[in-house]
């Protein structure tokens, strides 16, 4: 069972990380004595670091991204099986010069439309909440793999070394808990840390006053003395594991705060989320973290929404969910334009899978699993912008134009980072495993 990390957990996992495996294809020193400095990738990447919006739960892609006024004509009629269509509660509006209809519960995020590439043709193999998200993270269903945050961290290292190269917001654990950001038999400094929303985003962060002086001379003294030993022992890649533990904590515990301090953003950033410079905890508040985060050096940073998505029933629901993450999303996308980092910076918003356009005759106010067709987007970072790719029959059940598996998904996200998937492995076990398993193409009609 994968756990987070949090400081004191990170120092110790990291001393027992061994050289299990090694880069394949990329051009990174093995035997640097930070193994997470960073990495040149394949080719000229069009991103340099991924913020990815996790939707848990499964979000209807009939009800937010992918209209269906047909299931409207279709509402009460019969589908088959003791089914009956359902028509979305809400209505649509066409934004931007794309027109690209958005659902009126995400009215903010309509209006970034003509940033946004739509994909509404994704397709997973597994119905389940526990193995979707998993599939979604890691490409697999049956057993725990590391997830995409940290193959990003092993394939790019770090931009800042006194914070983490992949860190997650979540206030609650999604379906299949820390096991969605772990990093498995990668070494565990890819592994996720997760922050908590709250007044202790991260246990164990500030020292002890009495004894940091005492704590700073003790690690420079350690310090010296493994790079002595590291000298004659530069192809010791649990050695280096084991010395970057000790800088990475301690520089958490220096820059970690500032992160977390909004006294410097103005009044207008603030408006833009929605928040109050006393908030701690609302996914306003984690989106604005995550991009500070980000444009720090971050390589990967999730923001896990707390809210479940999973309407059975009562699809009701939809409109608080979706009100509290529809200004904080938009808000992201429009800071990072405003600031010159979306060109780098790739945004994704995505959820396990979608919502049958169909109901219960005995439960007719609720969508059920459905991993046939979803809606999944992606922004910035070298994806077309006001485009829409793939496409669901009238209503919403096939996909008709140009599917893309989860494991396509994970190869377009590689490539705009600079990869080619079938060449970042890791050797374990007697094999070489990647993000895509035995499959994966990339899209390329939504790359710019």
């Amino acid at each position: 069972m994968a756990t987070s990390l949090n400081r004191r957990q990170l120092l110790q996992s990291s001393l027992a990380a061994g050289a299990a495996g090694a880069v394949s294809g990329t051009t990174a020193a093995a035997t640097s004595v930070d193994p997470l400095a960073p990495r040149q990738s394949h080719f000229e990447p069009k991103a340099k670091r991924v913020i990815l919006l996790f939707m848990t739960g499964g979000a209807s892609h009939v009800d937010t991204f992918d209209p269906k006024p047909a299931l409207r004509t279709l509402d009460g009629q019969d589908a088959g099986r003791g089914r009956i269509y359902t028509g979305s509660r809400w209505g649509w509006k066409r934004y931007g010069r794309s027109g690209i209809e958005v659902s009126e519960l995400f009215p903010h995020v309509g209006r970034c439309v003509d940033d946004i590439c739509l994909m509404r043709s994704l397709y997973g193999d597994k119905g389940d909440h526990f193995e979707a998200t998993l599939s979604m993270h890691s490409g697999t269903m049956a057993e725990t793999l590391p997830g995409i945050g940290a193959w990003v961290s092993y394939g790019l290292g770090t931009q800042n070394p006194n914070l983490p190269s992949h860190v997650v917001f979540a206030e609650k654990l999604p379906y299949a808990g820390a096991q969605a950001w772990d990093s498995n038999f990668l070494p565990a400094y890819h592994q996720g840390m997760r922050v908590t929303p709250g007044t202790d985003p991260i246990r164990d962060l500030t020292p002890n006053p009495t004894t940091a002086s005492l704590q700073s001379q003790e690690l420079k003294l350690l310090q010296k003395m493994n790079r002595r030993h590291f000298r004659t022992r530069a192809d010791d890649d649990t050695l280096a594991a084991r010395m970057y533990s000790f800088s990475a904590a301690s520089g958490l515990q220096q820059k970690a705060p500032e992160v977390f301090d909004l006294s410097k953003e103005s009044d207008e950033t603030l408006k833009l989320y929605g928040i109050d410079r006393n908030d701690r905890n609302s996914f306003g508040w984690q989106c604005l973290c995550a991009r500070r985060m980000s444009e720090r050096g971050v390589r990967f940073v999730e923001v896990v929404d707390k809210g479940n998505w999973d309407a059975h029933s009562k699809m009701a629901s939809y409109d608080s969910l979706a009100k509290r993450v529809d200004q904080p999303i938009a808000a992201l996308l429009q800071d990072l334009k405003r600031t010159g980092q979306l060109d780098e910076t790739l945004v994704i918003w995505c959820t396990e899978f979608g919502r049958t356009p169909s109901a219960k005759k005995t439960a007719r106010d609720g969508r059920d699993h459905y991993k046939d067709a979803f809606t999944c987007w992606l922004a910035g970072g070298g994806v077309k912008s006001g485009h829409v790719h793939g496409a669901t029959d009238e209503v919403g059940a096939k996909i008709v134009e140009n599917p893309v598996h989860i494991h396509d998904f994970h190869a377009t996200i590689m490539h705009l980072l600079g990869f080619d998937h079938e060449r970042l492995t890791y050797h374990f076990s007697g094999r070489d495993y990647r993000l895509t398993g035995l499959g994966g193409n990339v899209v390329q009609d939504v790359i710019a």
